[in-house]
């Protein structure tokens, strides 16, 4: 990756946090760069995601000479695991402000070099022309749930094999052809290491995926959302961008929401976002009439009214009462016995 001034290489989760201390500036504490655990600190620190992302989002940032690209991009190539969970975790803005901005056709180099990094290494995961699959049962079997209406003559009928995501070819460029698949990619690698990503990186996530449905749901107060300002930005906000979402990027922003809304965390901060981007999601699925699309968002709006009701705690009392009688009833026995 292209840069003007060489960096020290990373080697650790130290060597990324001094790196990025020398690079930020100001505009992280003192306190950061001594801080007794530089891999949480990298992924949880609230100093240190709010400056990054707000420089991700910044004016002019994600170009071919952008610093903080630079960073990422080493952070994710050293092969430490902590660094690449933190480079991932900032993985909603990169890919959110790059698709916002990439469909005006400006010069992204810098985000296009971390972007196939992290593409690169998702291919490398999963093995040279591997689609991710999932075997369904096939009715037409009997099994120990079911008889088959019609049971199969000879040898039993064949599996169901659904393709979730499809082979991950290598590419060396980011076209408009391949922008989808790449950040797709990119987005499933995320959604792997959901579970591990602080809330404020799902929040994002889902902020920028209200902007690329282009839509609004009944959650919306205003007509026309636009990105939190940059920190020190002149002017007005910029503005959120509708997007292309073919199916290759808007099934793993699907999987993406769906965690946020079902998944363990107790955010009513999150859950409240995560059906708002289900709803604006579904009313861009209706858009295309696509069926998995519309299938996938109808369901996920439907659950999304199922968690806003609250479930009635059960009621012990009664068991407590049983319970309270049948020791009574035991006592007498064993009265009556001695």
């Amino acid at each position: 990756m292209p840069n003007d001034a060489p960096q020290q290489p990373i080697h650790s989760a130290k060597d990324a946090l001094d790196a990025l201390t020398s690079l930020l500036g100001g505009a992280l504490p003192g306190s950061i760069a001594a801080a007794d655990d530089p891999a949480a600190a990298l992924l949880n620190d609230p100093d240190v995601a709010g400056a990054v992302t707000g420089r991700l989002r910044g004016a002019g940032s994600g170009a071919g000479n952008d610093t903080l690209c630079r960073w990422l991009y080493d952070a994710f190539r050293s092969n430490v695991p902590e660094l690449q969970l933190a480079v991932l975790r900032f993985v909603p803005t990169l890919a959110g402000v790059y698709m916002c901005r990439a469909v005006s056709r400006k010069p992204l180099a810098g985000f296009e070099a971390v972007l196939l990094a992290l593409y690169a290494h998702a291919a490398a995961q999963r093995g040279a022309g591997e689609a991710e699959t999932v075997t369904l049962p096939n009715l037409a079997n009997p099994s120990p749930y079911h008889d088959a209406k019609v049971p199969p003559k000879g040898k039993p009928a064949e599996l169901d094999v659904a393709v979730i995501s499809l082979a991950l070819e290598p590419h060396g460029t980011v076209r408009a052809t391949r922008r989808a698949r790449i950040v797709g990619a990119v987005l499933e690698l995320y959604h792997g290491k959901l579970a591990h990503m602080p809330l404020s990186s799902k929040m994002d996530f889902l902020e920028f995926c209200v902007a690329w449905a282009g839509t609004h749901s009944r959650l919306d107060d205003t007509d026309k959302p636009r990105l939190p300002p940059a920190p020190n930005a002149t002017g007005g906000a910029e503005k959120w961008r509708r997007v292309p979402l073919p199916w290759e990027l808007f099934q793993p922003v699907v999987r993406i929401v769906a965690h946020c809304l079902l998944g363990p965390s107790r955010s009513d901060e999150l859950k409240a976002q995560a059906t708002r981007a289900a709803e604006c999601l579904y009313w861009r699925a209706t858009e295309t009439m696509e069926g998995g699309a519309v299938l996938a968002t109808r369901s996920l709006v439907r659950l999304s009214q199922m968690v806003e009701e609250p479930i009635p705690e059960p009621s012990f009392s009664g068991a407590i009462e049983n319970m309270a009688e049948l020791e009574a009833m035991r006592a007498n026995i064993l009265n009556t016995k001695n």
